[in-house]
């Protein structure tokens, strides 16, 4: 099946979930010098990162392409997890990025880097606070409760391209959480939950913090992307567990994001470890 626009869809009937404009996306996004290229709005696809993934492979899609799906029948999560949503409730997006000026080993900033750019965008927007769960995981405040609203998924695209695909939960209602600790931006007091701008604004900010974070030459520190993540990230100062590949586990404080984007867990043995990849579960409140 070939996806379609969904600014060519006016059969949706929920007046409070209306469709993406992708012709005022594309007006707002795509200027002379700037990184967005292309912004593409289809009604419906499996995965949104597969797809630009496999564009990108095939040779049909460069840095700066942008799309973005209505609903996602097979969005996925860290681990294989499964993201499902009803359609128009929320921004499920990739982007496309080649960073060829930056070193390799410092890729891993990029899904890092997103979520800063989430936050910023949200934070203008929205009127939300959104806080950063390491590595990727977007928390919102909901009567005083910690719950996870988006996530952010990095996929390497052929040698030269990574793909970062967001999915935001925007006006998900409170009988449609899949999970009691699931939340969505209205639920979090949004001030405004029209998605047009949203997907602007955080597409504004990502565009500003890659910028950046280039200039440096990846460098997390040099850019201010290491400090701003840290201000920002709910996981610092906690108790955690880490659930590391080969059923092994670790518990401790984690105590900063090294140079690495690796979270830095002390443990009670008074060793620090920094974890790269893992489940990390927050085991106390802040």
């Amino acid at each position: 099946m070939t996806p379609r626009d969904a600014s060519d869809d006016s059969r949706w009937s929920d007046l409070d979930r209306p469709p993406l404009n992708a012709v005022a996306l594309r007006r707002g996004l795509v200027r002379e010098g700037g990184l967005w290229r292309e912004v593409e709005v289809v009604q419906r696809t499996g995965s949104t990162n597969s797809d630009l993934v496999a564009l990108a492979e095939a040779g049909k899609a460069g840095e700066g392409w942008v799309l973005v799906a209505e609903e996602q029948t097979a969005g996925r999560g860290r681990l294989d997890r499964q993201w499902t949503a009803p359609a128009r409730s929320g921004l499920f997006f990739s982007v496309l990025l080649a960073p060829s000026e930056v070193p390799v080993a410092r890729w891993g900033w990029l899904p890092l880097l997103t979520g800063v750019a989430v936050a910023t965008g949200l934070a203008r927007a929205a009127g939300v606070d959104t806080a950063l769960k390491w590595p990727n995981d977007l928390l919102v405040s909901i009567g005083g409760e910690e719950r996870k609203a988006g996530g952010i998924l990095a996929e390497r695209a052929g040698d030269h391209g990574v793909v970062v695909g967001v999915g935001i939960n925007v006006t998900l209602r409170e009988n449609e959480l899949p999970v009691p600790t699931a939340g969505s931006v209205a639920l979090a007091g949004a001030v405004s939950t029209d998605r047009d701008p949203l997907l602007r604004a955080v597409l504004r900010a990502l565009e500003e913090w890659y910028r950046r974070w280039r200039e440096a030459g990846g460098d997390p520190a040099g850019s201010g992307l290491q400090e701003t993540y840290a201000a920002g990230c709910a996981t610092l100062g906690r108790t955690v567990r880490a659930e590391l590949p080969g059923d092994r586990s670790i518990v401790g404080e984690a105590v900063a994001v090294d140079g690495d984007g690796r979270l830095v867990i002390a443990t009670e043995e008074g060793v620090q470890e920094p974890v790269g990849a893992g489940d990390i579960v927050h085991l106390r409140p802040a």
